[in-house]
């Protein structure tokens, strides 16, 4: 079956601005488990239909460990490294629980006031630049930055190094285990003073269930902290934020409801994460451990299948009126963070604050505008998430 199937060049056209290609939907709609080859690596499935990637999430006969060692399909040369995200239960559970305890949506929702002092703080420096100034640079980048940082503990001066450390995971075109055996360099460098001199930031928490308790290794704890958080907890965000307010200045009717009615952003952000997809190419395959049918077609055992996230936040089965904007939703079950036992380790502290950058923009800003429309917007080319390089906005 897999030798009669059209197999597509994936990842497919880049759609411009926030959109999609239109391909996921045909695809969903007639052909929704495809075929498809990425730049690099064998060929992979490629699911579209909502149910259809909840299934592949949650269904122990797909697995992310059995990927490693394989020639997994990939946008870049070089395996990503994947840390966390390459295990299943329940060694990934159990690290999970670690983290999870430190991530509580109490625990973030106690942050949230440490957060709207940073936003404020960063568009204070945004304000000083302007009346027009890059939002990416002196916002959209410090602000989640500078959350994840305090949350571990990272000392002020050294918060530059780990946006450059983010970018670098997320790059197509860098050899990413240079910028991973940096990162862990450094974070081992922390781990070290926390052992000498324990805190109570998350760091020295993971580092007491390291010592005290034995409940991590020395290299699950690196995985964790660098990429498992610093990917999550920064670069999702400052991607987002710019990508989102890109869409509201695009519609302004949309900008200037959440200015009136600032109790819809909880429900805007839900909105926006499942129209404006993060990564522009499904990521991750999982390999089938028995055969597995989805209608007509069989994913057999040792196949790799990618799943298509914006596809099935698109699926008119789910969705009722799924290419529009409705900040007024009464459901919205969306897969942005992914779904099952890897949903995103750190989903409640993005939408935190996502939630915070939009309140702060649209309450201290509320004749922002785009620059220059559309000239005034550089796209970040080469890196696995897409959004926004420079976004500059006049107030």
């Amino acid at each position: 079956m897999t030798a009669t199937r059209q197999v597509r060049r994936y990842p497919f056209s880049e759609a411009p601005g926030v959109d999609i290609d239109p391909l996921y939907g045909a695809l969903r709609r007639d052909e929704p488990v495809s075929r498809v080859q990425l730049p690099y690596g064998e060929e992979a499935w490629l699911a579209t239909r909502y149910d259809d990637v909840r299934t592949v999430l949650i269904d122990p006969r797909f697995s992310r460990a059995a990927a490693q060692g394989q020639d997994q399909p990939r946008t870049r040369e070089e395996i990503t490294y994947e840390g966390i995200i390459g295990l299943d239960p329940p060694e990934h559970t159990r690290l999970r629980k670690l983290v999870g305890k430190a991530l509580t949506a109490r625990r973030v929702n106690e942050m949230r006031e440490n957060a709207v002092r940073i936003a404020n703080a960063c568009l204070d420096d945004l304000v000083a630049e302007g009346p027009s100034a890059d939002l990416v640079e002196h916002f959209a980048m410090p602000f989640p930055v500078t959350v994840i940082c305090e949350l571990l503990g990272v000392p002020v001066e050294d918060h530059v190094k780990f946006r450059v450390w983010t970018e670098g995971l997320t790059s197509t075109a860098q050899p990413i285990m240079a910028q991973v055996e940096q990162l862990f360099g450094y974070i081992g460098g922390l781990v070290a003073q926390r052992r000498e001199q324990p805190t109570e930031d998350l760091l020295g928490v993971l580092v007491h269930a390291r010592d005290e308790h034995d409940q991590l290794s020395e290299q699950e704890l690196l995985s964790i902290v660098g990429v498992g958080l610093l990917l999550t907890g920064s670069e999702t965000v400052s991607t987002h934020i710019p990508n989102f307010l890109y869409a509201l200045l695009k519609s302004p009717g949309h900008y200037e409801m959440l200015k009136a009615e600032p109790e819809l952003i909880p429900a805007a952000v839900e909105e926006l994460l499942r129209l404006i997809p993060l990564n522009p190419a499904a990521m991750f395959p999982r390999y089938a451990t028995e055969d597995v049918r989805f209608g007509d077609v069989v994913v057999r055992q040792g196949e790799p299948i990618l799943v298509s996230l914006p596809g099935a936040n698109r699926d008119p089965e789910i969705f009722t009126d799924p290419e529009d904007v409705d900040f007024r939703r009464a459901s919205n079950p969306h897969v942005a963070f992914g779904h099952g036992p890897h949903h995103c380790l750190g989903a409640q502290l993005a939408r935190m604050e996502l939630q915070v950058a939009l309140e702060a923009v649209t309450t201290r800003f509320p004749d922002l505008r785009l620059s220059g429309g559309d000239d005034g917007v550089e796209w970040k080319k080469g890196l696995l998430v897409r959004g926004p390089k420079v976004l500059r906005v006049r107030w």
